[in-house]
């Protein structure tokens, strides 16, 4: 049972950037044509999950040889994404954080579920991140370090209807016990000043976006 991160690799936007970031102790879930991305750029996910109707026959026989273990699902019949599939199999493994790239892409429903999705790992007390070729997405219902990480804005959106509290360190544009709400844009395209900055809340929960153009 991993006790590090896992990465959840699913079959939207990517990059091989992205795989960049992925270290030899990290337990790797290939979500659906995620896996076939992994296995064409060298890795071994220990799990595929899926549905796998975005891949040929062909294909899916090639996810089946290359991963450690294959779970697979009926496309019709079944309740959850293929990401979402994947992040409930990592939560139950207990990890101390994961990270989920390929989650992102031209289907905006897809984004947002996967964006709204880490409100359950928050819930069980697991760090969680978003990564494109673009951005970097935290969520925080606390306190959150952000660290330098090569993007060059820092923005805060609620996630819930309002989030009270805020209050920024080492930004450019500081905030003190600041309140923001639901389609208030006050938080937009902060600046990291140093190589990371503290945001702080007290009470809903809050997104933080590092994006770059």
């Amino acid at each position: 049972m991993p006790s590090g991160r896992i990465v959840i690799v699913a079959g939207g936007e990517l990059t091989a950037e992205c795989l960049h970031l992925l270290d030899e102790e990290d337990f790797i879930i290939g979500a659906d044509r995620g896996a076939l991305f992994l296995i064409d750029h060298g890795f071994t996910p220990q799990l595929a999950v899926g549905d796998f109707d975005s891949v040929s026959p062909e294909s899916l026989e090639r996810i089946q040889a290359g991963s450690k273990e294959t779970i697979s699902c009926d496309p019709v019949n079944k309740d959850l994404t293929d990401s979402e599939m994947a992040l409930d199999l990592a939560l139950n493994l207990q990890p101390q954080s994961i990270l989920m790239i390929g989650v992102t892409g031209s289907r905006m429903d897809h984004t947002l579920a996967s964006i709204q999705m880490m409100t359950r790992a928050l819930q069980r007390q697991v760090a969680c991140s978003i990564m494109d070729a673009n951005n970097y997405i935290t969520l925080t219902g606390s306190q959150a370090v952000v660290e330098e990480l090569g993007f060059t804005y820092v923005s805060l959106l609620p996630l819930t209807p309002e989030v009270t509290g805020i209050t920024l360190q080492g930004f450019q544009y500081p905030l003190e016990n600041a309140t923001l709400k639901l389609g208030q844009s006050l938080a937009v395209s902060n600046v990291l000043l140093e190589r990371s900055g503290t945001v702080q809340i007290e009470s809903g929960l809050l997104l933080i976006i590092q994006s770059k153009d």
